[in-house]
């Protein structure tokens, strides 16, 4: 099973270059037979660009999850903290094998479903 996340451009793509191996979730999905991760990027692509299989993900305490993410979370500091405010805890989704499509796709055309605020499970076969 794959979930299909909205993350913003400028993450999307440090995902797909490798600089970012780790995205960051103030919530997760509930089901634990996910696998992959869809990625839509946000406006302005506003298309679904890629997927990645997900290695592991990572559930802890602010301080010790950047501690073990940071030299790869494709963010500050400042912007992780922000991120996470109001929250104690936090998710890192470990990225694996990103593979980004040759031509972007729309969602609504794809899988028949709006941009989802958080996330959208997606059935594969």
């Amino acid at each position: 099973m794959k979930v299909i996340l909205s993350i913003k451009p400028e993450f999307a793509n440090k995902i797909f270059n490798g600089s970012k191996k780790f995205e960051f979730r103030r919530r997760l999905y509930k089901n634990k037979k996910v696998r992959a991760v869809i990625v839509y990027a946000s406006a302005p692509i506003s298309k679904v660009i890629g997927e990645f299989e997900i290695e592991n993900v990572i559930h802890g305490e602010l301080d010790s999850l950047w501690s073990s993410t940071s030299r790869y979370s494709g963010i500050s500091q400042e912007y992780y903290l922000d991120y996470f405010k109001g929250k104690e805890t936090g998710y890192a989704i470990a990225v694996k094998k990103a593979k980004l499509y040759d031509k972007p796709v729309c969602i609504k055309e794809k899988f028949g479903i709006k941009p989802p605020q958080s996330f959208a499970y997606v059935q594969t076969h």
